[in-house]
């Protein structure tokens, strides 16, 4: 009798490039090109001035060996924000890595808000994250990354898998934070207070520029929603602090549960967004439906 071959799945590979530029009737997205499946809808003018973009990953999430690239161009005068639907998923693996590759420019003059749902790790996936922003002088940015480790509610503990990520955010060239994340989910970080202290989610915002006294109302904010000193730690259900990296404002965030930390992070953006974008809050629609 024959031998009988393994099932191969094969690889998914998307692909997005993305280039905005200033028109007559406001930000348009003048360059488009996507491999796979990976896809825009229509864009959405809320009246925000700003062109609003919904990133589609029909497939849902990425298994082994898959890989999600996305390349967008923000051009002098222009303004976008781009978000999705719904989580990104890494499936569980059982060998090469799942990979998210993302690079974002912004030019002088132009604004660039990068705001994605967060991004859940099943057990048994192994992530490779990786996030390049390269903004010019005058340029204006507010971005965030949410990680989930596991399903808790589904039983799934991420007792299994790994992770590396790896983010960058230049101005002029000049590095403002190079910030890399390697674990298994075996290892001591998770529980060393040091580390992810046994909270199952986390995440970063940034915003640029920033002055002091944005600095300052964002650290009240994260005060008052975050426990009292007399509640333990152990019973805490977010950790957070801010700190302004020349005029790059990076938050980080601990939380027990998903909702906590986007909404939390929501409500930075909407104390943020006039300061550093120079326009009032106006939430895609996507986000509530």
């Amino acid at each position: 009798m024959a031998a009988v071959e393994p099932l191969v799945r094969p690889t998914w590979r998307g692909e997005l490039a993305l280039g905005f530029a200033a028109a007559q009737r406001g930000t348009v997205v003048a360059r488009r090109r996507h491999v796979g499946p990976f896809c825009i809808q229509r864009p959405f003018y809320p009246g925000d001035g700003a062109c609003h973009v919904y990133l589609l990953h029909p497939p849902g999430g990425l298994a082994a060996g898959d890989e999600l690239v996305l390349d967008v161009d923000v051009e002098p005068g222009a303004a976008a924000l781009l978000t999705t639907p719904a989580a990104t998923k890494f499936y569980r693996s059982d060998g090469s890595s799942s990979v998210q590759r993302q690079t974002l420019r912004v030019a002088a003059g132009a604004a660039l808000e990068w705001l994605p749902l967060d991004t859940i790790l099943f057990g048994g996936s192994r992530a490779l994250i990786e996030t390049d922003v390269e903004l010019e002088h005058g340029a204006r940015f507010i971005g965030w990354e949410q990680l989930s480790l596991g399903r808790p509610l589904s039983g799934d503990c991420y007792a299994t898998g790994s992770l590396e990520q790896h983010t960058r955010i230049a101005v002029a060239g000049e590095p403002q934070l190079i910030e890399s994340l390697r674990f298994g989910a075996s290892d001591r970080v998770r529980d060393a207070e040091c580390g992810l202290a046994s909270f199952g989610v986390c995440g970063a915002l940034y915003a640029y520029p920033v002055q002091d006294s944005l600095l300052i109302r964002a650290r009240a904010h994260l005060g008052a929603a975050t426990p009292s000193p007399t509640v333990p730690p152990e019973r805490a259900r977010l950790r957070c602090g801010a700190t302004l990296l020349g005029e790059l404002l990076v938050v980080r965030c601990l939380a027990t549960e998903p909702e906590s930390l986007r909404t939390l992070f929501e409500e930075l953006w909407h104390e943020l967004r006039p300061g550093v974008i120079g326009r009032d809050p106006s939430a895609p629609r996507v986000w509530r439906t």
